[in-house]
């Protein structure tokens, strides 16, 4: 990819019309207008599922539960089969806008979230994912306390430990910094129309482009809750848990380069990180790695040397 992507978000009240539309609903439709505090920001919370049945009631009450009420709640569903559609139409007057219909992959999804979103902050609720009662609550006062700051990332307990903190300078060298997308994560609305859609050209890790566009090339500000201000529980078995190493691995070294981060030391971590995980090697995917140096070396190579001899 020879530009950074930033394509702009069309906000809009509705999604556009659908054939594939299986479900579409909520108060939004009813123009009910249920925000009881003018003062305070409005936090939209976006959940993201497909043929969850098992979990997605457990989220859904974990934000309709929270005691800060300047909440307007979205759902997106990717036109489950089972009945994930069914649970959630239980909630239907409490819920602000409900649709279930074909999606291109998880990223689209995100992207129709965001254009729909009427909140002061966006954050996220993946299906299976537990917002803690206070979390909004805390938000909002960082909101009101820290004007200037783009967005926020609140601690976040996974199934081997708690996620706290935000070491932005981490981000050329580790994916490791900051705590979760899923409940953790809350940006501003007018920024997050400044960086643009997900681009869907990645398949598992967009959020690693999007944060990099988001601190590095934008250079927005970013701040973390107290250690103890725990916002949510991340559910492990989600599409994180099944990824294949070696895929995510590459990708994300690919979007560093797309991103315009030196390749060359880029390269030099690579080796590193494949000499690091030898243990994986059984594993190992050498054709995707003959395409990675392929694009990213070989063909930059030839184009020097072509033009040394024109």
């Amino acid at each position: 990819m020879d530009t950074i992507s930033n394509e702009k978000i069309d906000f809009r009240d509705f999604l556009e019309t659908d054939n594939s539309k299986k479900y579409e609903g909520g108060l939004r439709f009813k123009k009910n207008i249920k925000f009881s505090k003018p003062n305070y920001p409005i936090i939209t919370l976006i959940t993201v599922v497909k043929n969850d049945e098992k979990h997605i009631e457990e989220t859904i009450k974990s934000v309709l539960d929270q005691k800060y009420k300047n909440i307007e709640y979205i759902i997106i569903d990717g036109n489950s089969s089972d009945s994930t559609v069914e649970i959630i139409k239980k909630y239907e007057n409490s819920i602000d806008y409900i649709v279930s219909e074909n999606d291109l992959s998880l990223y689209d999804a995100f992207n129709k979230w965001i254009s729909i979103s009427k909140g002061d902050l966006i954050g996220m609720v993946n299906s299976g994912d537990i917002l803690l009662p206070d979390a909004t609550e805390i938000l909002a006062k960082y909101y009101n306390k820290y004007p200037n700051i783009d967005f926020f990332f609140g601690s976040v307990k996974k199934h081997w430990g708690l996620l706290h903190g935000f070491k932005p300078w981490k981000i050329k060298f580790t994916w490791y910094f900051y705590t979760s997308h899923s409940t953790g994560f809350y940006i501003k609305k007018e920024v997050a129309k400044e960086i643009g859609k997900y681009s869907l050209k990645y398949k598992y890790v967009s959020d690693f482009d999007y944060f990099y566009r988001l601190i590095v090339h934008k250079k927005k500000l970013g701040m973390a809750t107290k250690k103890n201000e725990i916002f949510g529980i991340f559910r492990p078995g989600g599409l994180s848990s099944i990824i294949d190493f070696w895929d995510l691995f590459f990708e994300k070294n690919q979007i560093r380069i797309d991103n315009k981060q030196n390749k060359y030391l880029i390269l030099i971590t690579v080796l590193f990180k494949i000499i690091l995980h030898f243990k994986r090697i059984g594993s190992f995917k050498i054709k995707k790695f003959i395409i990675f140096f392929q694009n990213n070396f070989i063909k930059s190579w030839k184009k020097i040397f072509q033009s040394l001899f024109q």
